[in-house]
């Protein structure tokens, strides 16, 4: 009797672990699809069995093992953060090459073009009006274009700065999760499938926005390091990044031209220390970059005039320069050329925002007349000018070019950079699609092998079912054996 109620003990046993699987089963299949999640199995013990010594065996359920690789899950954000940088990248230079675009009948090259060619016709007939107004008229388009290209990049530096700002905040939200997550393991949910689903899903999407490294601590928690240094998440406490817009200190500002240049975007840390130069990578990384080393370039800030700047002011020098230094009639008595361009003198970093055609001066005020070398040329003052497109000296240079090939060179090199984000985006998309296959096969639910595992499971526990019956009915056949014997 004693044997037959043991083994319906180590049946009901069984009968109990099997279920437990099921439910882990259940709980697979139920979250195939959900993000973070990875694939658990219930272990089964075996218990000892030895007759002799009375140990009847049977089986009990175990720990609930999760199939998830931490080495792979690093692989993937690591991936993910440099697809986050790339695919930012595309789109902040995207806007970026609107600015500096050289085909169509608009913008700076349009302009420009049209300038030196109405110097080339002014210098075949110097005193012709209609050649006058055609060099006013295409000198103010020319220089409305510069004004438009600085404000677009304006917008573009304000759109980026509330980008850092928004982004910062994603990232303290997502921080605040994780804390909060945190919390739950502290409280006890340390083998919570779900939980572990949120946190790993977290992880995942912070992934795209900053570079950090994520430490699975002995309580279970997680720990966030910005870029391995700086902490994000502690525990249950998330620590929160700020930004705001400096002038830099340090190295000591140098572009002495600029009264007031545009100021750069810091990251601070929940202590206020600097940490900008951490973030590299991520969506907050590569709007860093784009705005504190990509807009300076073209804008200017504490240690650059910038190109587009650059390239206003050189060129309004160079035509001023040559006008006045001409004279509208040799007399007697002779009268001077006056500028053509006016601009912001006291900041070098305003100088395209600022530029224009000299209010004061008409048609007649131009100077064709050169006097250079003591010889008087009648229209020596417009060819020079007209010499730009192909400059005859250095003096008439940016930087041992054309001011067309400068402003052509800015482009292309938008383009180009334009172009390796663009390829760089291509292929993180797929190191990162390649990562998730891989996770999937290692970690992920396969439908098709948690159903062959039910099966198998459904099987077990209809046949100690089945057992358990045989059992029970031989414990009441004995049981009624027993009370006719004792009549």
């Amino acid at each position: 009797m004693s044997s037959i109620l043991s083994t319906l003990l180590v049946s009901a046993g069984a009968l109990d672990a099997y279920s437990q699987s099921l439910n882990v089963i259940q709980n697979n299949v139920s979250n195939a699809s959900t993000p973070g999640y990875a694939a658990q199995t219930q272990s089964l013990v075996a218990e000892s069995f030895s007759p002799t010594e009375g140990l009847q065996g049977g089986v009990q359920a175990g720990e609930v093992v999760s199939s998830r690789d931490d080495y792979m899950e690093q692989t993937y954000r690591q991936q993910n953060t440099q697809l986050g940088t790339a695919t930012q990248n595309v789109s902040s230079l995207t806007s970026l090459q609107t600015v500096f675009s050289i085909s169509g009948d608009t913008g700076i090259s349009y302009s420009l073009t049209n300038l030196l060619s109405s110097f080339s016709a002014w210098a075949e007939s110097p005193t012709d009006t209609t050649s006058q107004q055609s060099v006013l008229n295409n000198a103010s388009d020319l220089a409305s274009s510069f004004q438009q290209a600085a404000s677009s990049l304006d917008t573009i530096r304000q759109n980026t700065e509330s980008q850092i700002g928004d982004t910062v905040d994603t990232i303290n939200q997502l921080a605040g999760q994780l804390a909060k997550y945190n919390g739950q393991i502290m409280n006890g949910d340390t083998s919570d499938a779900g939980l572990d689903a949120q946190i790993h899903s977290t992880l995942d999407q912070l992934s795209q926005y900053v570079n950090f490294t994520a430490a699975k601590q002995a309580n279970g928690t997680y720990s966030v390091l910005i870029n391995g240094q700086s902490p994000l998440v502690m525990q249950n406490q998330a620590f929160n990044i700020s930004d705001q817009m400096v002038q830099p200190t340090n190295p000591a500002p140098t572009n002495s031209g600029s009264s007031d240049p545009p100021p750069l975007a810091q990251i601070t840390a929940s202590d206020g220390t600097d940490i900008t130069a951490q973030i590299t990578g991520g969506q907050l990384g590569s709007l860093l970059n784009f705005r504190n080393v990509v807009l300076p370039s073209y804008i200017g800030d504490a240690y650059q005039q910038g190109s587009l700047n650059t390239m206003a002011q050189q060129f309004a020098d160079t035509v001023n320069n040559a006008l006045t230094s001409g004279e509208v009639s040799s007399g007697p008595p002779a009268v001077n050329g006056v500028a053509l361009f006016t601009y912001d003198t006291t900041n070098n970093t305003d100088v395209a925002a600022s530029m224009a055609v000299n209010p004061d001066i008409t048609a007649g005020q131009l100077a064709p007349i050169s006097t250079a070398g003591g010889t008087t040329t009648s229209n020596g003052v417009a060819l020079s000018l007209a010499q730009l497109t192909t400059p005859q000296s250095a003096a008439d240079e940016i930087n041992g070019e054309s001011y067309t090939q400068y402003y052509g060179d800015m482009a292309t090199d938008v383009g180009n950079q334009l172009q390796a984000a663009t390829n760089e985006q291509t292929v993180q998309q797929s190191a990162v699609a390649q990562a998730q296959n891989l996770i999937q096969q290692t970690s992920g639910v396969s439908l098709d092998e948690e159903a062959v595992t039910l099966v198998q499971f459904q099987r077990a526990y209809e046949a100690n079912s089945q057992m358990v019956n045989v059992l029970d009915t031989l414990t009441a056949d004995t049981i009624n054996m027993l009370s006719s014997a004792g009549a």
